[in-house]
């Protein structure tokens, strides 16, 4: 076993062949480090209780298997407690898919497109909640379907004016199918039109139940791997929701900020501590904002790695960033906040946590730990900082340097990046 040779893993996410410009993977299913189908059995006592300890520190050699990513997501994820059983995991995924079911059905109420096999692309109503005549909801919803959505919204509105909520949740109807129909359109699998319809009824449901955030642009990355690594629709949803627990307050918008801005804060913040000259840089170039590293906060490096890579790298994220209360936190009847405005102060096992999760459990301080992305980023810039200083003449120049990491970044390495800044990060910070 010892002596096998690694294993490419793109041929469980299939390219369409004529996309030929796509990032290449790096990630290989090492045999002995990839946490494999049989390890990932054998880590579970005869009823069903999960060694988290061992499965974490698996992950952080070499990643998860793809044959068995979905299901060990979503205790990375904290839809599952490792202490639970398998009667009891059971129990609740039951409970949780006839909660969806519940939801959509609600939505397909509303708008019967959703559960159709169907999405829109163009906008059904206005904003004074009119019904829009556009040929392309005709065109995209009539055929096979009771009624066109027009017809759908005419429906709606001749019961009466339409409620708030419902028109602010229609008004993003279009827009989610705008994204879906651009979201990993080299992969093979969205070439089924059941596929983008499941991405947009798991993504207009999520905007149905979320009425604070809805739905923003980036969702639809955040979402694509849950419906890939995941056959049921449901379970997908939740694997989603719980990923959202965590990034929610980045798409958070008031008229006068976006949620993101606040991660943005803190990577300028940890650049300045451990790289000054290039934090002092970007300011005299008027990047002092890191706006150009809005996109990898967003969506998680999605655009920077491969499809495969990207998953490698989140879950190893996920993995060194592990809280075992994560599942009694999300649990908790009215609690809805990240992982980050976390309960502080309980007591956990730590051989049940993370390696980040570990170092932040010795800092003694109030404050919500800050995610690991953001030192993601930071190690990024770091790699790039004297590129950066001594090309960049504007911030045209920072973009398309960052720009050309794309394909170029190896995620295991960017990990081991990360945890040596934080640690850096912490000590310097200490002095200060």
């Amino acid at each position: 076993m010892w002596g096998a040779t690694a294993e490419p893993a793109d041929s469980y996410y299939e390219v369409r062949p004529e996309c030929t410009d796509v990032p290449r993977t790096r990630f290989k299913i090492k045999p002995g480090k990839t946490l494999s189908a049989r390890k990932w059995q054998a880590a579970f006592s005869p009823d069903g209780h999960l060694d988290i300890g061992k499965t974490l520190h698996r992950i952080q050699r070499g990643g998860i298997h793809p044959s068995i990513r979905g299901e060990v997501w979503e205790f990375l994820l904290g839809c599952y407690d490792p202490k639970s059983t398998f009667d009891e995991r059971e129990q609740i995924r039951q409970h949780r898919r006839v909660q969806y079911a519940r939801w959509k059905n609600e939505c397909r109420d509303i708008f019967p497109v959703v559960g159709s096999g169907k999405y829109i692309t163009a906008p059904v109503i206005t904003e004074d909640g009119q019904p829009i005549q556009d040929p392309l909801v005709l065109l995209e919803t009539n055929p096979g379907a009771n009624a066109n959505g027009s017809e759908m919204v005419k429906e709606l509105t001749s019961r009466g004016p339409l409620d708030k909520k419902v028109i602010q949740w229609m008004l993003t109807l279009h827009q989610i199918g705008l994204d879906v129909i651009r979201t990993d359109r080299t992969l093979v699998f969205y070439e089924k039109q059941e596929n983008l319809s499941k991405l947009w009824d798991i993504l207009s449901v999520y905007a149905w139940i979320d009425t604070d955030v809805g739905y923003c642009q980036g969702m639809s990355d955040l979402c694509s791997p849950m419906i890939i690594l995941l056959e049921d629709e449901a379970d997908a949803f939740w694997c989603f929701e719980r990923l959202m627990r965590r990034l929610r307050g980045n798409f958070r918008c008031t008229e006068s900020s976006v949620g993101v801005e606040a991660q943005l804060s803190n990577l300028a913040a940890v650049t300045q501590v451990i790289d000054p000259k290039l934090h002092q840089h970007l300011e005299t170039l008027g990047g002092g904002d890191y706006l150009f590293a809005f996109r990898m906060l967003m969506v998680l490096f999605r655009r920077e790695f491969s499809f495969c890579d990207s998953l490698y790298l989140w879950e190893m994220m996920w993995a060194l960033e592990y809280d075992p209360d994560l599942f009694s936190l999300y649990e908790e009847p009215g609690t809805n906040v990240e992982k980050a405005e976390g309960s502080k102060g309980k007591t956990k096992s730590i051989r049940q946590c993370g390696k980040y999760e570990r170092e932040n459990m010795k800092i003694k301080s109030s404050d919500a730990p800050l995610p690991i992305s953001v030192f993601l980023v930071a190690s990024v810039l770091k790699d790039k900082s004297s590129k950066l200083q001594q090309e960049a003449r504007g911030l045209d120049d920072v973009v398309k340097i960052l720009n050309d990491i794309t394909g170029n970044l190896d995620a295991k390495k960017a990990c081991t990046g990360a945890m040596k800044l934080h640690k850096k990060y912490l000590k310097k910070a200490k002095k200060t």
